[in-house]
């Protein structure tokens, strides 16, 4: 095979490390970008929080700029020349006793004196899950050696429902080898014990046993107490179909006493595990607000999200007296770095202002009557209106969240599709699904409304709708069958 060389011109395009970073900063949710700019913080020398001289009051939207860059003459910086040696002690700008002297003093109790701590850090604790409840009663109670080790291997078998995961042969067979001569009767007396504790219904085998373990707690005197055991132990399954004839001829009971039954079993608990809140609250910070001023709808950062920056001027300023040592270079390539970070946080803003603003525009209907005005909206809409590409407005509505009067929603929510309307316009299928719930809600719960008739309902207000649309969102929404809804009594 015979060599050459030959010469080719061609373009391609290539992403400059500015804008992987616009793009990276771009999809990042608040609390991402909080962590990104911490960061940007701690290693760059140039970047520093810039700090409020004057305080805006409340309600009025503040005129500073959201980051600056430097509050020296920005001409200035761009005259880097090395005519100036760098000397070999700088000065600081803080001393010792600046640092340690203000520090808050503790006292003896470990609270500082004559300042408050953080509210959230004193209240915020770790939550207790269901394994550490029980676990916590097991250990108030009197077990012995033998029964503690069954006890905790059952606690470790329950489930989140409160539900026993492991058969009592399975626990048998896996304590054998750590407790000599145990019999399966040990095991059932010490789940008897560890169901007597709270919640009510814990450690059960199966619903019925769960629905029994609650029966029994009540007082005796309870009102149908012994009709409602037999029938969950023995007739559950009727009851779940709503067989209302099979009842009345298995139990005997006439409508009232079976009305009272069914009453007394739906105020048990089914799964009592979930009764046990261990996750912590997970708070949303918006990235926008929208309100109303001088009847129209405005759009405004939340200034909240991320601190204010700008470029120290006093290293940016010994980056201009320096020379062209190794240690300059470092400083230049901070500034450099510092002002990119910048500009990427500010261009940031100005697109999620951007697109905020173009889709309060298209959702006017639904700050003023809620989610069944909302219009169908896609990503396409916005991009075209706003001079960007569809994977742009992607980034920018994925995670970001928009406060409104109706709620706090992602941005992401005011998009959906559409089905067309008898007047030839179009609805989309957010404001179908509020139509739904809305119909559901106030339908009668003995003679629930079946999907052909919520269709036919729609269509009167004017939307098209097959039934299997409706079940499809019904199903979305988590809501039964007609049949399911149906309550007995």
């Amino acid at each position: 095979m015979k060599q050459s060389l030959q010469l080719r011109m061609g373009q391609h395009l290539a992403m400059t490390p500015q804008l992987q970073q616009a793009i990276k900063l771009l999809q990042l949710s608040s609390m991402d970008l909080q962590t990104e700019i911490q960061e940007a913080l701690d290693s760059n020398m140039m970047l520093e929080v810039a700090e409020e001289e004057t305080q805006t009051p409340a309600g009025q939207e503040s005129t500073a700029p959201i980051m600056t860059e430097t509050t020296t003459d920005y001409r200035e910086l761009k005259d880097m020349d090395a005519a100036a040696d760098i000397p070999s002690e700088l000065a600081v700008d803080v001393s010792w006793e600046e640092l340690y002297d203000n520090l808050p003093q503790m006292n003896a109790t470990g609270s500082q004196g004559g300042a408050e701590l953080d509210d959230y850090a004193l209240n915020r604790a770790v939550g207790e899950n269901l394994h550490d409840q029980l676990t916590w009663q097991m250990e108030l109670a009197r077990f012995s050696e033998r029964d503690y080790a069954i006890a905790t291997t059952l606690i470790d078998s329950i489930n989140d429902d409160g539900y026993l995961g492991n058969t009592l042969e399975d626990v048998h067979q896996g304590l054998l080898h750590q407790i000599p001569a145990l019999e399966l009767d040990e095991i059932e007396a010490v789940l008897h014990r560890i169901q007597s504790f709270d919640p009510p219904g814990i450690g059960a085998l199966d619903l019925a046993d769960c629905l029994a373990i609650q029966l029994r707690q009540l007082p005796s005197e309870t009102p149908y107490r012994e009709e409602a055991l037999t029938m969950v132990k023995e007739h559950l399954e009727l009851l779940a179909k709503r067989d209302i004839g099979a009842l009345k001829r298995t139990t005997g009971l006439e409508d009232e006493a079976l009305s009272a039954v069914v009453q007394l079993i739906r105020t048990l608990e089914p799964k009592p595990g979930l009764t046990i809140h261990n996750d912590d609250a997970q708070y949303i910070t918006p990235d926008v607000y929208v309100v109303r001023s001088k009847d129209r709808w405005t759009v405004k950062l939340n200034p909240d999200i991320a601190p204010k920056l700008r470029v120290n001027p006093y290293y940016s300023g010994m980056v201009r007296r320096a020379d062209n040592s190794a240690d300059n270079t470092t400083m230049r390539n901070h500034l450099q770095e510092a002002r990119w970070f910048i500009k990427s946080l500010q261009s940031r803003n100005e697109t999620l202002l951007k697109v905020a603003r173009s889709i309060i525009d298209h959702q006017q209907a639904f700050l003023d009557q809620g989610p069944v005005a909302m219009k169908p909206l896609v990503l396409r809409d916005i991009a075209e209106e706003v001079d960007m590409h569809e994977s742009t407005i992607s980034r920018v509505t994925t995670q970001k969240y928009m406060h409104t009067p109706n709620g706090i929603f992602e941005f992401k929510y005011f998009f959906s599709s559409h089905v067309s309307t008898q007047s030839g316009g179009e609805c989309s299928a957010t404001a179908i699904k509020a139509h739904l719930k809305e119909i559901i809600s106030g339908e009668d719960t003995h003679k629930p409304l079946s999907d052909e008739v919520i269709a036919k309902m729609l269509q009167d207000r004017g939307i098209n709708v097959a039934r299997r649309t409706i079940a499809k969102y019904r199903e979305a929404m988590g809501i039964a069958s007609s049949s399911e809804r149906k309550q007995i009594f």
